[in-house]
């Protein structure tokens, strides 16, 4: 049987005072109407009264220092009309809103930190009460959590000492005799919960014992065994941050990719690429930009098929022989074997006329806008996780692609993009020193 009671007569904690020997001075009765802590019991203790005995009492005039104060990062910011709540993970490792200060339940103008170290303060506890009792007890040090995805508040472990906080499934078969594969129980943070029902805010009864989980009493683990490790953490950011942060990034993503699986591309993601392009830059307000998406159609071959009809009569007479041809041409096989293609053009029949240099300039402002699509695009693509390259080469048979791809002659080719999922991750980017671009100007 499972009995969850509370400490009644808990008296405001001062700094200094022995929790402990305070919890040892309360009152609780037990089913049995005996008053005791035995061999198995948990005692679950509300941080606060921790952090109250440890001095962690701080004046609250500068609060969002405090929080910076107590934070490694921020992991979310969410502003309401009620005002500001920051989700940060604490030096703990410990992600929840504010860095777990409270302002409850203390003296007016002052908020209460989290327990310097709540596994080491569990220990601490722990220790004085199976001396002074000589029972074999667990010690569970709680805090309230918000929690992603659900409305409500829950009370979590935040130290542990002597009990067994997880319950690890994996490997073992359920009923019907399937394999359990990723099923690990937060057992400290249900205990915890089960405590603050008989627990109050506004009762001051910080301390709850729990009866009849003596075998999960006796574990070498700490509370610091239930926080997620980064790398296995899917939602280390909020929706805000991780947009900002992917945004920052976006163009270190694109990487150039000539190495694909067989692995088809979805047409959506082409589409989302697009949709990204047609926001680049435009010349007077126009739309310029014009792009075939090719898959395994006919049309693709025989696209390439002139193209490369083009490039040999080209590179003849250039006055290279047939196997120098070949192995020219051979540069163009990613063209084949990629699972997709972009083919860009930039239509400038919207150009302005004139009848001197200006003319040359209004082309080239209609080409470089082209060029940022074609940036947007393939830095859409590598935010979804496909790989591109730029392949020039419809750039030196201009009209051949036109008439191929039936296209009027004021649409500039604009090279082809090949698209697929990469058959490797990219290599690091090497730093960059961007002072060799810099054009430095001096003032006289």
């Amino acid at each position: 049987m499972l009995e969850v009671v509370a400490v009644a007569g808990i008296d405001e904690i001062q700094p200094g005072d022995d929790i402990a020997a305070a919890i040892l001075d309360g009152t609780w009765e037990w089913a049995d109407g005996t008053c005791t802590l035995a061999d198995g019991d948990i005692v679950v203790i509300t941080s606060k009264i921790v952090s109250k005995a440890e001095g962690q009492i701080l004046d609250s005039a500068d609060r969002d220092a405090v929080i910076d104060a107590e934070s490694v990062r921020t992991v979310a910011t969410k502003v309401t009309p009620r005002g500001t709540t920051r989700i940060v993970q604490t030096h703990h490792g410990l992600v929840l809103a504010a860095a777990g200060i409270d302002a409850s339940n203390t003296r007016p103008g002052t908020v209460v930190l989290l327990p310097r170290d709540p596994d080491t303060a569990a220990a601490t506890i722990g220790t004085a009460l199976a001396e002074r009792t000589g029972a074999n007890v667990g010690v569970l040090i709680t805090d309230t959590f918000g929690r992603p995805w659900r409305m409500g508040l829950t009370d979590n472990a935040i130290g542990a000492w002597n009990v067994q906080v997880l319950d690890d499934f994996t490997g073992k078969t359920d009923a019907h005799g399937r394999t359990l594969e990723m099923t690990v129980i937060a057992l400290a943070d249900e205990i915890a919960s089960a405590a603050d029902l008989v627990k109050g805010k506004v009762d001051q009864t910080p301390v709850a014992l729990v009866r009849g989980l003596a075998h999960l009493v006796g574990s070498p683990l700490t509370a610091a065994s239930l926080i997620r490790s980064a790398d296995e953490d899917l939602f280390s950011l909020g929706t805000a941050e991780a947009r900002a942060i992917g945004a920052a990034h976006a163009a270190h993503a694109r990487r150039t990719v000539r190495d694909f699986t067989t692995d088809p591309v979805p047409h959506h993601a082409l589409q989302i690429a697009i949709e990204a392009g047609v926001c680049a830059p435009a010349p007077h307000h126009t739309q310029p930009w014009r792009f075939a998406l090719l898959h395994d159609q006919p049309i693709r071959t025989e696209l390439l098929d002139a193209m490369a009809t083009a490039w040999a009569a080209d590179l003849a007479a250039d006055g290279l022989d047939e196997p120098a041809i070949a192995r020219r041409l051979a540069r163009g096989d990613i063209l084949r074997g990629a699972p997709a293609l972009i083919v860009a053009f930039v239509d400038t029949s919207q150009a302005h006329r004139y009848a001197d240099h200006r003319m040359i300039a209004e082309r080239d402002m209609f080409i470089a806008s082209g060029g940022a699509a074609l940036q947007n695009i393939m830095v859409s693509l590598a935010a979804q996780g496909l790989g591109s390259a730029w392949i020039s080469s419809s750039l030196f048979c201009p009209e051949t692609v036109r008439t191929v791809l039936n296209q009027p002659s004021t649409c500039q080719p604009l090279g082809i993009i090949t698209v697929g999922w990469p058959a490797e991750p990219a290599k690091p980017r090497p730093v960059m020193d961007i002072s060799q671009y810099l054009i430095t100007t001096s003032t006289p």
